[in-house]
């Protein structure tokens, strides 16, 4: 037979799940939604990473940078998160990134997206340069979190430099 039964749980969400019972458990004091929000993080880091199918050490010390700021996670916290990222980013990678995305329009006020954009965006600058695939995942994730065009071409704006579309011209 040609069409088999899916699998029950498909990589990505395995991966998804192990991150968020590691933010669950070296985050024990916060509320729902604060655990939420850093499993919305962690998820898009992930993407916008592995956007390029590349995930450097310069990229991995930004998710880390990334996570070290977010409030009441420690550094064993961060060592783990970033050790799951590192091990498994491709499958984390394809994640629903909309799920994230909604999450943080939901339970974020304006400033924190634009921050994590922010984030997101130096994150993907961090090897050099911002691919054409870079790019446009970033402005498609900015307008999912419910920011607008000028926000994401102020995150951009300094790493213009390193846009491969301008310099290829």
């Amino acid at each position: 037979m040609i069409f088999r039964k899916r699998a029950p749980n498909p990589p990505a969400v395995q991966g998804q799940d192990r991150l968020d019972r590691l933010i669950r458990a070296h985050l024990p004091e916060a509320d729902e939604d604060t655990l939420r929000l850093a499993g919305a993080l962690t998820g898009l880091l992930a993407c916008v990473a592995y956007a390029d199918r590349k995930y450097d050490v310069t990229e991995q010390a930004h998710a880390r940078d990334a996570l070290q700021r977010v409030h009441g996670l420690g550094a064993a916290g961060v060592d783990a998160i970033c050790d799951t990222l590192r091990l498994h980013i491709a499958e984390l990678a394809t994640t629903n990134m909309q799920v994230h995305t909604r999450q943080l329009r939901e339970l974020s006020e304006l400033e924190l997206r634009r921050e994590v954009l922010d984030v997101l965006v130096d994150l993907a600058a961090a090897d050099g340069e911002l691919s054409l695939v870079e790019t446009d995942l970033l402005r498609r994730t900015a307008s999912a979190m419910g920011l607008t065009q000028d926000d994401y071409l102020l995150a951009q704006a300094r790493h213009r430099e390193r846009l491969s579309v301008l310099r290829s011209s």
